[in-house]
């Protein structure tokens, strides 16, 4: 079958990467892409919120499967808009529709769903600018750090960990009357500082069936030791050795079967991913954040690691058979170097030549900001440029792998964590 990629980052790379070794892919397409999808696959110049030309996309090149990657078009509904086009009926989705993206598009709407069906979370309020009085007054009762976050989407920019009183109000102040995250700031959750490990757990719905995928940890702020801002993630790492077989049957009972209760409670057929961030405090699980897809960079480690065939896997959960489907997981490690432009996640340049790729042995590099100039050669175009991914029977060996390559790798400006991973092998110390 012909089968569509909506996306243009390193998970929409992943993706096309996986999927284009499947025997059940006859022609692949991406939507927009970049330099490193047009490698597996053809690239067409239609953009991931343009649902009417992803429509005409779908009729033209004869679609049977479409897997919507990014979180921003499926909070916009394009899974509804392709679901109500009559010449699309027997096109296969992967994606949630817009209630069910809900989870990611709106914190306020997660929390709330938590709550009413007994998910273990951090404890929130909500404020909007119309209550910033009372916001600031509770921030002033609150314990630190204060963990701030806006209620839409921010490109996984908009969470704030305030050490300090006076950071929280100012904080909160420039989200709601500053419009520091725009629209997506029109909200701001206030949340309790839990202290524990971070990982994610990911889960592909049939809307009654599930599948659990390989876990990871995914390394957010730009500065080593995690210190700086946030920013869409620096690197990732699976299996992640504190998430033993007792925490994951805890993850499994206490988060992943009451949310997808919740969810057919709630009248929302769920057919897709769910990323469920969780906190590891003291060996409970609690979920930070839910999102409605992928992780970025996290499926970068996590498909590698699927050794059974996508494209079968993504058929069932289309055609809710999960019941009767499974895959096997590779017990190697992976783990992934984030290479970005220099001044991200704040103003970066673009169009930088990328050199070296040629030279990538044993890993495999999967593109996230990149396109091509006019000489065809590779050149950067986004804050994060490329993920570059490397398997091997131990932790160590993983992270010395996909370090070394991107010491290898060459383009003015470039900045890459020197320490993805490594706390994971202190903590087996």
């Amino acid at each position: 079958m012909n089968i569509l990629i909506l996306g243009s980052g390193g998970r929409e790379h992943a993706f096309a990467w996986k999927i284009a070794q499947s025997p059940h892919c006859d022609e692949l397409y991406v939507a927009p892409g970049n330099a490193g999808t047009a490698q597996v696959a053809t690239n067409l110049p239609v953009g991931f919120n343009d649902f009417e030309g992803i429509a005409k996309a779908i009729v033209d090149f004869k679609i049977k499967l479409v897997i919507v990657g990014p979180e921003e078009p499926l909070v916009n509904g394009v899974v509804d808009y392709l679901k109500a086009q009559p010449e699309l009926a027997r096109v296969k989705i992967v994606g949630p529709d817009r209630l069910g993206a809900q989870l990611e598009g709106s914190k306020d709407f997660s929390k709330n769903f938590m709550a009413k069906y007994g998910i273990p979370t951090a404890a929130s309020q909500t404020f909007t600018s119309e209550t910033l009085d009372q916001g600031l007054n509770y921030l002033s009762t609150h314990a630190l750090p204060i963990v701030l976050k806006a209620d839409g989407l921010a490109a996984g920019k908009g969470v704030i960990i305030a050490e300090t009183l006076d950071t929280a109000k100012a904080a909160m102040t420039d989200m709601l009357v500053g419009a520091k995250f725009g629209e997506a700031g029109n909200k701001v959750v206030v949340e309790q500082f839990l202290r524990g490990i971070e990982l994610s757990v990911f889960v592909l719905s049939d809307g009654v069936n599930y599948k659990i995928l390989p876990e990871a940890k995914d390394y957010k702020r730009i500065g080593e030791k995690d210190t700086g801002p946030n920013t869409g993630g620096m690197g990732a790492v699976s299996p992640v050795i504190f998430a033993d077989e007792n925490f994951l049957r805890k993850v499994e009972q206490k988060v992943v079967k009451p949310t997808l209760a919740g969810l057919q409670a709630e009248g929302i057929t769920y057919v897709g991913f769910i990323f469920i961030g969780l906190m590891n405090v003291k060996g409970e699980p609690y979920v930070i954040e839910y999102n409605a897809r992928m992780g970025d960079p996290e499926t970068e480690v996590v498909l590698p690691r699927i050794q059974s065939d996508l494209v079968t896997l993504l058929l069932a959960a289309a055609d809710q058979k999960l019941a009767d489907s499974d895959f096997v997981i590779s017990p190697q490690t992976a783990v992934t170097t984030v290479i970005v432009s220099g001044g991200y996640p704040d103003a970066y340049e673009k169009g930088k030549v990328i050199a070296e790729l040629e030279k990538m042995e044993d890993i495999t590099v999967f593109h996230a900001g990149t396109t091509t100039n006019d000489k065809g050669e590779v050149v950067t175009n986004g804050g994060r440029v490329l993920a570059l991914t490397a398997l091997a029977n131990s932790l160590e060996g993983a992270v010395n792998k996909s370090q070394k390559a991107a010491t290898a790798v060459q383009f003015e400006g470039k900045y890459y964590r020197k320490d993805i991973g490594l706390d994971l092998i202190r903590y087996t110390d």
